[in-house]
């Protein structure tokens, strides 16, 4: 091979050796988007973070095992009190192990803000239209992540068997045993025998601390390559469109605003967990089928079947020697049900009716451009509420001194009604704010100056417009009458406005 023949093949390997270099440098350039917004996902990912911690932690002490103990702990109430060893164990954590309480409060505070946050993410990507085309499938992820976040929380709810957590545990029995046919025999596996059985701690722990996290650690995992490899959706403004994401680079702008939200996260939970006492199971005392907890409110999560079960009236119905019991089969099985339908084929079905699924979206909207979208996630919002007020209505009716079966009443009409209400006021808010924003744009924001016309007449000073929201138009808008804001080209017209 000649000398200039040697010398190009010594520059290209140089070349491909360079290679994975400039791809890791361009990852760390990476953009993302600066509004608070885009860091409810991060919120999540850190709650999760301190979870996996604490829980390790956790698992070092707990006994996951229903055979009966005497307590002979520090907790004088319950000393000479029978109980399973999982709550024994509990209460030794509580109050043996050192530093125990603070970590197992942190660890449930840590599962309330977690839930609490993949929800709003899941607003938030659900008002701004970010699940559109090609995100439909992170879409689907972050649901199923809340899906078994949900389990997730109420298999750790039920580990201590306390009598609160206990009561929670007979009601998902009841609702096991309101399934067509198979109910029973459902109820008879997961319990190992008839209820209360010897097993149910013993199976929900490995589900608790190796099933469920696994499932979601892995998603997780599959949800950020997929973020990182679609880009951010980012608000519409100057230089930013469908092919760019303006935003602060990965390193070392977005890293260090994400390593402060983690500390910060991390902070927020140990403080509350030592300031704010959550989940007294000594107060409730060990699990007794033949007790059940005045006022026993579930965690807000679950809290909406709680409020389905209370409002839905006795209806049963015998059917070929079985019974139906619709008053729970309906709430807890049906309804969830169909939400979670509903909210997996939504992207796909509003894409169709818009005619959107042609093109790729990676700008946001704003909920007031999209008043019928808006209009639905507010009904559904308003829904959801109604249903987690109907969870405590008996303490409700004991706080403010009304019948609980006239707020029962009260709250089974508001579930119908409220919904439509909140749905027909959005979307007509939604059409006025951009109406409004369409005159401001081609009028100016007024001075507070008055100027006489030539004619003698009187009119106020207006200035150009100066100040803009995240996505907000820049310039007048079109269709005033029907508040359309004008968009850039490659966005084609909503029929839903």
């Amino acid at each position: 091979m000649s000398r200039a023949g040697r010398r190009a093949e010594r520059l290209a390997d140089a070349a491909d050796a360079r290679l994975p270099v400039l791809e890791g440098g361009a990852l760390l350039r990476k953009a993302f988007p600066e509004h608070w917004s885009f860091l409810l996902g991060e919120l999540a990912l850190y709650s999760l973070l301190v979870l996996i911690l604490t829980g390790v932690w956790l698992t070092f002490f707990f006994q996951p095992e229903m055979r009966e103990v005497v307590y002979a702990g520090p907790y004088a109430p319950l000393r000479g009190v029978l109980m399973s060893a999982a709550f024994d164990s509990t209460l030794r954590i509580s109050f043996d192990v050192r530093g125990g309480l603070l970590i197992r409060q942190a660890h449930h505070w840590a599962a309330l803000v977690f839930v609490a946050a993949i929800g709003l993410h899941m607003l938030r990507i659900f008002f701004t239209g970010a699940f559109r085309r090609p995100r439909e499938l992170n879409w689907t992820i972050g649901l199923t992540l809340f899906v078994l976040a949900l389990a997730e929380g109420f298999a750790g709810y039920s580990l201590p068997d306390d009598l609160l957590s206990g009561t929670g545990l007979r009601i998902a029995q009841g609702i096991m045993l309101s399934l067509p046919v198979v109910g029973t025999y459902v109820a008879f596996f997961v319990f190992g025998g008839q209820y209360p059985g010897h097993d149910i701690i013993t199976r929900l722990y490995p589900v608790h601390i190796l099933l469920l996290p696994g499932a979601l650690i892995a998603l997780v995992t599959v949800h950020l390559i997929l973020v990182f490899h679609l880009k951010h959706t980012q608000w519409r403004g100057p230089g930013r469109t469908h092919r760019n994401v303006l935003g602060k680079p990965l390193f070392p702008h977005f890293t260090a605003l994400s390593t402060g939200l983690s500390l910060t996260v991390s902070g927020v939970l140990v403080l509350l967990s030592g300031l704010a006492q959550i989940n007294p199971i000594w107060n409730y005392g060990p699990y007794r089928p033949d007790v059940v907890s005045t006022g026993s409110q579930p965690d807000w999560y679950v809290g909406f079947l709680e409020g389905a079960l209370r409002l839905v009236p006795p209806w049963e119905t015998d059917l070929a020697g079985h019974t139906l019991m619709w008053n729970v089969l309906l709430p807890a099985v049906v309804l969830p049900g169909l939400l979670f339908t509903v909210l997996y084929a939504y992207p796909f079905v509003e894409q169709r009716l818009t005619g959107e699924w042609h093109h790729e979206q990676h700008l946001c909207d704003r909920p007031r451009e999209r008043p019928v979208r808006t209009g639905l996630g507010v009904a559904g919002t308003v829904f959801y509420g109604v249903l987690l007020l109907a969870g405590g209505n008996d303490i409700i009716a004991q706080t403010f001194r009304i019948s609980v079966n006239a707020l029962t009443w009260i709250l089974r009409v508001a579930l119908v009604v409220a919904p439509v209400l909140a749905f027909l006021l959005t979307r007509w808010l939604c059409r006025a704010l951009t109406a409004a924003e369409c005159e401001r744009l081609a009028e100016g924001v007024p001075t507070g100056e008055i100027r006489q016309s030539v004619a003698g007449g009187y009119g106020s000073a207006h200035e150009p417009v100066e100040e803009f929201r995240p996505g907000a138009p820049r310039r007048p808008l079109t269709g005033a009458r029907t508040g359309t804001p004008s968009r850039t080209p490659r966005a084609p017209e909503h029929p839903d406005r």
